[in-house]
């Protein structure tokens, strides 16, 4: 309602006192209680509660966002965005700010001026904010909502692996329908659009098939169904110039290419009819031209695993060993299903294998607090249950005895992962390793203790314990949820 003027208010009066018998003043004021918006939508309510919990604290949460994962993951246009949220917050979608709010708490304990404050409860906010995404989804979808999703699934800890399954669906269907699938390079809109649109994009992307790899399902797009160029660093949705800055971004556009022949692999794995024209030895190829295609730090990221100083090269050094590891297995399980098996072939590919599962083994016991407390792509999470899963089957496979299954190499691999996990997790709250320890903890353990059992009895203890049941996986990760 429009406020009243000194001379509107005049105007009321002297009408009132001509036209009455009665000289009564009236004064115009505002019926609705003062910050309250007309009918607010309930994702607006919610982000107004979160607010309130983080007080005084939402701008610094924000600083930290993109100081630490729109660098390494661009989402936003840290300027624009800036901009926007000092001088039109109310046109930012309540669903995008609660997520960014819900998002950042990870980096609450490593950040100098928030680790001294009193942390908020990170559970009760993400629920807000998912309630929040869940009502713009319905009332008001857009690229903002994609964001939103894409900031919701890539937030830490994981807690609910089938909702981020069904908002990720989601989101690709809605990509698809604002056109982010198609090149935007030579449309008549702005250079921050295009930007926009492209890391959008490939954003979905490396969560689509990232998630396919880590839980086992199909990807929801298909390559011939996009044509948007992949991120270069001349292609910038930031335009910081920092040595930080670009190295972050070279980061990012390495794992955008790692993305693209990952997807390779995925149309291999998840073929019902598996296309013989797709060799094994072709993925080993492409990984192979891919690492060839770095250069500088980025390169030695990968091929070395030194400069992990560099802004989400942690992550992008794991999801290489990742995708390495299962280059190997696709070899194995090739040559196991010949006629013709070559018994010291397949004891090569089991040795190769097994030093790629140590390497993720050494990388995972030589983080350091920086690397903890970096950029993280939750799925990454994954990496750790399939390596040790992977170590146990090479231990049961070549062991008939319970005591020489605990000497086994691969078990005491196993061993120190799930001990490296642990570390990180009591002394600096890393999260990445909750799925893996809830899994394979026990089991590990069981496997490491001399069993004073007969040999029948062990190996039958062995077997039932690492295939565990899915609801008591569930439960010890969830059970609080």
């Amino acid at each position: 309602m429009k406020t009243p003027t000194l001379s509107d208010l005049r105007l009321q009066a002297t009408t009132r006192r001509t036209n009455g018998s009665k000289q009564i003043l009236f004064t115009l004021v505002q019926k609705r209680p003062v910050g309250l918006t007309v009918s607010p939508s309930p994702s607006y309510t919610k982000c107004q509660i979160i607010e309130k919990l983080l007080e005084p604290w939402t701008e610094r949460l924000l600083e930290v966002y993109f100081e630490k994962a729109n660098i390494c993951f661009p989402l936003l246009d840290k300027i624009l965005f800036q901009h926007q949220y000092a001088t039109a917050k109310e046109r930012i979608s309540p669903a995008l700010l609660s997520s960014l709010y819900a998002h950042s708490l990870v980096y609450w304990r490593t950040d100098p001026q928030l680790a001294s404050q009193r942390a908020p409860d990170g559970r009760f906010i993400w629920n807000l904010a998912s309630e929040a995404l869940h009502s713009d989804l319905f009332l008001s979808p857009g690229i903002s909502v994609i964001t939103a999703i894409l900031l919701n699934i890539g937030g830490r800890p994981t807690t609910a692996l089938i909702g981020n399954g069904v908002r990720l669906g989601s989101a690709v269907s809605l990509a698809y329908s604002l056109g982010l699938n198609h090149d935007p390079l030579s449309w008549d809109i702005s250079q921050s659009e295009k930007m926009l649109r492209i890391h959008t994009w490939w954003a979905l992307l490396v969560y689509d098939r990232w998630w396919s790899l880590a839980h086992g399902t199909p990807p929801h797009i298909q390559r011939a169904f996009y044509d948007v160029p992949q991120p270069q660093v001349e292609f910038r949705l930031n335009q910081g110039n920092s040595e930080r800055d670009l190295g972050a971004l070279s980061v990012f556009t390495a794992l955008s290419g790692l993305t693209d022949v990952l997807d390779y692999y995925l149309q291999y794995l998840y073929q019902v009819k598996r296309d013989a024209s797709i060799a094994a030895s072709s993925l080993k190829l492409r990984l192979n031209r891919w690492v060839d295609s770095l250069e500088g730090d980025v390169r030695r990221v990968i091929t070395r695993g030194t400069s992990l100083q560099l802004p989400g090269a942690a992550n992008l050094r794991l999801a290489y060993l990742s995708v390495q590891l299962l280059t190997h297995r696709v070899e194995m399980e090739n040559t196991r299903s010949r006629d013709n098996a070559n018994d010291e072939s397949l004891t090569n590919q089991y040795i190769n294998a097994r030093r790629t599962a140590e390497d993720i083994v050494l990388f995972v016991q030589e983080l350091q607090e920086q690397h903890l407390g970096d950029f993280w792509l939750p799925v990454s999470a994954f990496t750790f249950p399939s390596t040790v899963s992977f170590l146990l089957r090479c231990a049961l496979e070549t062991e008939t005895s319970p005591r020489e299954l605990a000497k086994n190499n691969c078990v005491k691999l196993a061993w120190d992962l799930i001990a490296a996990l642990r570390y990180h997790k009591d002394n600096s709250s890393w999260d990445l390793g909750d799925i893996c320890l809830a899994q394979y903890g026990e089991v590990v353990e069981k496997l490491m203790v001399a069993v004073e059992t007969n040999e029948n009895d062990a190996a039958v203890l062995c077997y039932e314990d690492i295939l565990l049941p899915d609801d008591l996986f569930i439960n010890d990760i969830f059970g609080g949820a």
